[in-house]
Order: structure tokens, then C-alpha cells, then sequence
């Protein structure tokens, strides 16, 4: 059975790329490309899972497209939308610690489904269990959870990630209660 402390987190798979089974994802870590794995693996149903890699290639610099074994549709692979992607530490070079992820957002804007853009990420809290982004816009600064239940695209291009942000979260961080919170045009 494998175990969350045997695994680094490298990324996110997006969504269905066609209707074979291939599947975008962003990585923060190119590991899988630097040294060898047979799988990658994803959490289902809270159990670590392996999923054998048939063949990927590169789309940008933080992003590719991956065919899993035994995934050939469309509907197959959409059970993999926003699933974190995992890569054993087993098969890490010995000479090389896990990269930290911790600053790979930081320049993103975050744009919410609702109320638009929110502002620009400027670091990220993961000293807890619970990441955060740190996002500023003028004076104002929200603390925003870095869920993946949250996110619902990442741009890597446009630098933008959009997200579903609970209502009444960003009000309870601002501390000058005003009418147009989360006017995109401040």
C-alpha cells in the first residue's frame, strides 16, 4: 500500500485533451522528466493509486500532456479532472531533495467565477497544513486557501487561475467593509 510520506506532490491534472484518454496537467516539478518512473500517482476514494504512464510530452514550460495506460476515453480520463499528482520518492536521484513548490503561483492572477478578478498573488503561506494564497489588490490583502476543491483553471499563459471562492470568505478578511469588495476595476 503506499503512503502519502512515500510521495511529492508535482502537479495537477486539468482536464481531457481529445477523446483518447489524454489528459493535460501542470507540474511544479519536472521530475518524472529528469529521471524514471513507471507511474505517476493520484488519491482515489483516499487511497493512493498508481497510474502507469503510456507517454507524455511537453506543451509549455509548466505544462504537458500525459496518456495513461488503460485511460482511452474522454470519460475515462475526466475522473482525473484536479486530481494532485504524485511521484514516489523512491524513484528520486539520490543526491536530490523534493523541489517546494511554494512560490510557483506567486504572480498568478486569481480571478473568482463570481466577482472577478480579486488580485495578484504575492506569496504563499504553506508554513500549516492548510496552504494559502496571499493575494493583494491595492491596499487590501486576502488570505485565500489554495484548494483544489477551490480551483477551477489554471492558465499557465495567462498567468491566471480562476477559482469558486466561498461566499462570505473574502468579506470576513476585509477589515473596511465597502460595497465594492471585489470590484475588478480598483
Amino acid at each position: 500500500m503506499i503512503k502519502r510520506e512515500e510521495l511529492i506532490s508535482i502537479g495537477q491534472f486539468n482536464k481531457p485533451h481529445g477523446i483518447n484518454g489524454e489528459l493535460s496537467f501542470t507540474f511544479t516539478d519536472d521530475v518524472f522528466d529528469r529521471t524514471h518512473s513507471p507511474y505517476f500517482v493520484c488519491e482515489m476514494d483516499g487511497i493512493f493509486v498508481p497510474f502507469f504512464i503510456e507517454e507524455y510530452r511537453f506543451r509549455s514550460e509548466n505544462g504537458a500532456l500525459i496518456k495513461l495506460k488503460n485511460i482511452t476515453t474522454e470519460e475515462q480520463a475526466k475522473q482525473f479532472i484536479k486530481k494532485e499528482i504524485f511521484f514516489p520518492k523512491s524513484f528520486l536521484p539520490e543526491d536530490e531533495e523534493p523541489e517546494t513548490a511554494s512560490d510557483y503561483f506567486i504572480g498568478y492572477t486569481i480571478i473568482d467565477k463570481n466577482h472577478g478578478e480579486i488580485g495578484v498573488i504575492k506569496e504563499i503561506e504553506d508554513s500549516t497544513i492548510n496552504v494559502l494564497f496571499v493575494v493583494k489588490r491595492k491596499k487590501e490583502e486576502f488570505l485565500i486557501p489554495a484548494s483544489n476543491e477551490y480551483v477551477c483553471e489554471i492558465d499557465d499563459v495567462e498567468k491566471t487561475i480562476l477559482m469558486d471562492i466561498p461566499e462570505g470568505l473574502l468579506e470576513m478578511q476585509n477589515d473596511q467593509p465597502s460595497d465594492d469588495s471585489y470590484n475588478s476595476e480598483d
